[in-house]
């Protein structure tokens, strides 16, 4: 454990894939060494691009990841692919993915799939950062598979949030008003050269104006033909004025506290679901309490509530809805 502690320390590449392969499939032998890595992290600054689809994440995230390779800084790349429903795996794949870093020892690319993940983000890209991190990559860049409204998961990742949107697309306001304000703080209007660029531009602005100031950030919007690398420039620029302002106003540490605090939450959760799956198959009380609630016998959400007060889990009150 100990040597692949080291090796990944070291930055060794081989070490860090088989290492994110082992949590992919929670194979248990990579958790001590999550463990002793924790102390070695928080150095890379992780940066998130979500937006609806053909909206050009992929090509954006290409774009950035050439030019922080001429900034001589390391990158890690992962992209959130959609489930494959044969395999389960990652449905397009790194392979066809930004291939001219390939080559380059100084680039980390890998695919995960959501498998079903809501907000779109699977929970293991939060220990993948923190492997990337730990091997000296100097920037993150997660690729949200790009499914919208829902991408609020990004939020769980990235110390700095890059929504992008393209003109001509018929929800991109209507993505704007369902909540997606809450996860940006740039904006990125890609396809630039296309008509109705400029009338998007003005309703972002417009719409920013109404939002509510609770940071002291207010999102910039940028323009980009990330195909021609056109805006390339100005995006890291806003993502470093960012930086730079999460760091002044000690909203960075917050931040990433809260996002700890959030993954610890998440993983219970997630956990207890899968043991209490697991415990359908093999414990006879929780099957007739299954099948109980299958016929109507008893009322879904008390028998949920007892069943975990017989675990040691006591009923707390919790002062109603907000």
């Amino acid at each position: 454990m100990m040597d692949a502690v080291q090796r990944l320390l070291a930055g060794d590449q081989r070490t860090l894939s088989r290492l994110i392969s082992a949590l992919d499939r929670r194979d248990p032998s990579v958790l001590p060494v999550m463990k002793e890595i924790d102390r070695h992290t928080g150095r890379a600054y992780t940066i998130g691009i979500t937006g609806p689809p053909g909206v050009g994440k992929s090509t954006l995230v290409d774009g950035l990841t050439e030019l922080l390779r001429q900034e001589g800084q390391t990158v890690g790349i992962i992209a959130v692919d959609p489930t494959s429903p044969f395999s389960g795996g990652a449905l397009l794949g790194d392979r066809i993915r930004m291939q001219r870093h390939y080559l380059d020892s100084g680039v980390f690319i890998r695919s995960i799939a959501t498998r079903g993940q809501s907000g779109g983000l699977p929970r293991v890209v939060k220990s993948l950062v923190r492997l990337l991190d730990a091997s000296g990559k100097d920037v993150i860049l997660v690729e949200t598979v790009g499914v919208g409204q829902t991408e609020l998961g990004i939020m769980g990742v990235a110390d700095t949030v890059v929504v992008a949107l393209m003109p001509g697309a018929g929800d991109a306001i209507q993505t704007l008003k369902a909540g997606i304000m809450e996860i940006a703080d740039i904006y990125l209007v890609n396809k630039s050269d296309q008509p109705g660029a400029d009338q998007l531009v003005a309703a972002i602005r417009s719409t920013l104006q109404l939002a509510p100031e609770n940071s002291g950030w207010n999102p910039p919007v940028v323009t980009s033909q990330a195909r021609t690398g056109e805006g390339i420039n100005q995006l890291w620029a806003r993502v470093q004025e960012h930086q730079q302002f999460l760091r002044t106003s000690s909203q960075l540490e917050q931040r990433r506290s809260q996002r700890r605090q959030r993954e610890f939450l998440e993983a219970v959760e997630e956990e207890l679901g899968r043991r209490v799956k697991a415990l359908l198959q093999e414990d006879t009380n929780l099957q007739s309490i299954w099948k109980a609630i299958s016929n109507r016998e008893i009322e879904p959400y008390s028998a949920a509530l007892e069943f975990l007060d017989s675990w040691g889990f006591p009923v707390l009150a919790t002062g109603g809805d907000r």
